[in-house]
């Protein structure tokens, strides 16, 4: 049996949890401690940047989904580990107020579990979305359940933005709290029995080593060009992941809940740009996944370019509109990066779907952590170099355009149209 079109999208519920829980770690607590307690922006930066590089054993977990074992109990238990993390994160920042040690020892362990979290039940997700849709609805799989995972933190950053003001210590305990618990309740709920109707029998056990199950996938060219894609892609990006509120709250004067709210709308372009991609690549057929990826990465390059030249006249009303176009192109890279990989997940060696999955999760993780990292520790040199805030921040918005445009170059080389969109060959291999 494979998965039916709700069967997709209860496991999209899952995806629309993860990401409800992970945008508050990396937009409402990343403001708080750089506005708030007036942290430097590279230390929010090195705490996402742990629980993203703690997401290479993300090849791990895909290979353990694809050698046996009920893929369930990962995706539970991994969505109970990310909980707890957020909640702990919450309450290190409550600690940086009276004793930055504590708050910072509480805080790594927190990003640790994080980072655990995250790589246990998406990829473990991920796999089971892979090996249990039919190959024909793989690349509408993926856009279903991303689609969802974006309205779930567009949703999530818009609705904390209304209560999260006016900002107390123990609101913001109370917020988090809900909507961790939530998001293991209907977690459980969604993948519960899910399995056992697609794959009712335990997978019997392989004996192969997960280090030469990678080396098979590394093998694979059309694979491990297309990983390099990822890696270089993603660091454009993450790049403004940690610094786009702080810009906000110190150069147009947000509060945190605006910040937060500014957020919600950026999420809700990039559901949006997907959207548009899913009915006119998919639904129309209009446009090559390659032409599509080109599209978004040229259109979030000139996004930045505006949201830069906004930062002189800092009029608060401009800001939003800017950053809801940026997401908007950033929603079209990334749904026609993701068709590409569902699809390409089934290409090769059968039964390493999950392995795929992995080695190109844990790419994007080290990606999202490496740009993460540099965009924030860049913000803290260029404001000292800058007298102004807007100059500094302008400075790094810019350079993250200038990836973006030579992600577009790279993409024209890697993505081959004529492969519906898939990671181009290269004969002899």
């Amino acid at each position: 049996m494979t998965l039916s079109w709700p069967g997709i999208v209860r496991l999209g519920l899952v995806q629309m949890a993860l990401g409800a829980v992970v945008v508050l770690t990396t937009s409402t607590l990343n403001r708080l401690m750089v506005v708030e307690l007036a942290l430097p922006a590279v230390l929010p930066g090195l705490l996402v940047a742990l629980h993203y590089g703690i997401q290479i054993t993300r090849p791990n977990w895909g290979f353990m989904s694809d050698t046996g074992g009920r893929r369930t109990r990962w995706i539970i238990g991994g969505m109970i580990a990310l909980a707890a993390g957020a909640f702990g994160a919450s309450l290190g920042v409550l600690l940086f107020e009276t004793s930055f040690a504590a708050g910072l020892s509480l805080s790594i362990l927190a990003y640790a579990m994080i980072g655990l979290g995250v790589g246990a039940a998406g990829t473990s997700l991920l796999a089971l979305l892979a090996t249990s849709t039919e190959p024909r609805r793989r690349a509408a799989a993926a856009t279903i359940t991303w689609l969802m995972m974006i309205a779930g933190i567009a949703i999530t950053a818009g609705t904390v933005g209304v209560f999260l003001d006016p900002y107390t210590p123990m609101l913001l305990l109370k917020i988090v709290g809900i909507v961790t618990v939530g998001s293991v309740v209907l977690t459980t709920l969604a993948v519960w029995g899910v399995e056992r109707r697609v794959q009712p029998v335990e997978r019997p056990r392989e004996e192969t080593r997960f280090i030469d199950g990678l080396k098979e996938v590394w093998g694979e060219m059309a694979a491990r060009h297309f990983t390099i894609f990822v890696f270089l892609s993603m660091i454009a990006y993450f790049m403004q992941e940690l610094i786009l509120e702080p810009y906000a709250g110190l150069v147009f004067g947000f509060t945190p809940g605006q910040s937060t709210s500014l957020s919600g709308a950026q999420n809700g372009g990039v559901f949006l740009g997907m959207l548009t991609v899913g009915i006119m690549a998919t639904g129309l057929r209009i446009g090559s996944l390659r032409a599509w990826v080109v599209a978004g990465c040229l259109g979030s390059a000139a996004s930045l370019g505006a949201i830069t030249m906004l930062g002189g006249p800092a009029v608060t009303s401009t800001l939003t509109p800017a950053v809801v176009a940026l997401g908007f192109f950033n929603g079209m890279f990334a749904v026609a990066a993701i068709g590409s990989m569902m699809a390409l997940a089934g290409q090769g060696r059968s039964s390493r779907e999950g392995t795929r999955m992995g080695l190109w999760g844990a790419a994007q993780a080290i990606a999202a952590g490496f740009g993460g990292l540099v965009g924030a520790a860049a913000v803290d040199v260029m404001r000292v170099s800058f007298a102004s805030d807007a100059t500094a921040f302008g400075a790094v918005f810019l350079f993250e355009a200038g990836l973006f445009v030579v992600a577009a170059l790279l993409a024209l080389k890697v993505i081959d149209p004529n492969r519906g969109g898939h990671a181009a060959m290269v004969p002899g291999e």
